[in-house]
């Protein structure tokens, strides 16, 4: 990713040289000048989809990419995001905050990324339907919404597989009342994870992660190019695999405690313990689409993140303590 996103000589118009950007909607790269509008698709575009071993007996093979890329840093939050082409904001697509243009950047190739999909016309339509919708809403909050302002993000994920041969133990309740019991199980079984998908980075929150989580279909993948980033911002993978396993690792102990409860398929199943032995392991470094409105509502920041692939939409609101009392 180091060296494609430094480079503009993708971004420029075949015909007439002019600077273009990626248009969601005509899924191509769009010339400002001449309005021709260029396929990024090619016959390769099939291997995006493809995974990486992992070994973690040989974890020091998965190395960084040396060629350096100048990352604008986010006073704010700390984060460090990249603009390829015509940027469309100088500010922190992910909390709001004045970037300044930082030293040199340094992360992991992208392998694949699911291009936009829908416009920020769209995603502010659908914020402003989410806002609709809600209940309780004050009166002025759609009013606001509209004139939020939007960033586009292509934020970094992994995929993830494995093979688990899990030992569990655990208790569940039989009976009720003053016959309620607790009773012991152990037992073996294996789980397979397929594309789990995770966060690559701290500054992914929940609320982005909801906003992306749902819409993820390996067959959208295309490889890394810098076109399908052009005017928008991105941020590097940064960690290597041993990390991105370690970080997400609370997460999948949660899946695998309740993987656990359905194999027991008792009431008041607690106390869950496990030793797992994990093999297979398969990744991906990816960048997925979010749109992200910022806005103010009686000096509290809010956000509504809206899925760049198909207009899925969650976000943070104030409520009408007025309409509250009501309901």
């Amino acid at each position: 990713m180091g060296t494609a996103i430094g480079s503009q000589s993708e971004l420029q118009c075949p015909n007439c040289a002019g600077q273009c950007s990626y248009s969601p909607t005509q899924r191509g790269l769009h010339c400002a000048s001449c309005g021709d509008v260029h396929d990024l698709r090619t016959d390769q575009d099939h291997k995006a989809a493809e995974e990486v071993g992992y070994d973690p007996e040989l974890a020091t093979e998965d190395l960084p990419d040396l060629s350096e890329t100048r990352a604008h840093h986010c006073n704010t939050c700390g984060g460090d995001v990249l603009f390829t082409g015509p940027a469309l904001s100088e500010r922190c697509p992910y909390c709001d905050g004045a970037v300044v243009l930082s030293s040199q950047d340094v992360g992991y190739q992208t392998m694949a990324l699911i291009p936009f999909e829908i416009d920020n016309l769209f995603a502010q339509h659908q914020a402003q339907t989410w806002v609709k919708c809600r209940l309780a809403t004050p009166n002025d909050l759609v009013g606001i919404v509209a004139k939020a302002r939007i960033a586009g993000l292509y934020a970094p994920f992994w995929t993830f597989d494995s093979e688990e041969a899990v030992q569990y133990w655990a208790q569940y309740t039989v009976g009720s009342g003053d016959n309620r019991r607790t009773r012991s199980t152990k037992g073996k079984m294996r789980i397979s994870f397929d594309d789990l998908l995770m966060p690559a980075s701290p500054h992914i929150t929940p609320l982005i992660r909801d906003g992306i989580l749902h819409d993820f279909n390996p067959s959208a993948l295309r490889p890394y190019r810098a076109g399908y980033l052009a005017g928008f911002a991105a941020e590097r993978h940064h960690q290597s695999v041993a990390v991105g396993l370690e970080a997400n690792e609370a997460d999948k102990r949660l899946l695998m405690r309740n993987r656990i409860k359905r194999h027991i398929n008792k009431s008041g199943v607690c106390n869950i313990g496990y030793r797992t032995d994990t093999s297979g392991i398969h990744y991906r470094r990816i960048l997925l689409p979010v749109w992200i409105l910022h806005y103010e509502y009686k000096g509290k920041p809010m956000k509504v993140v809206v899925s760049g692939i198909d207009g899925r939409t969650y976000g943070e609101r104030p409520f009408s303590m007025a309409k509250v009392a009501m309901y």
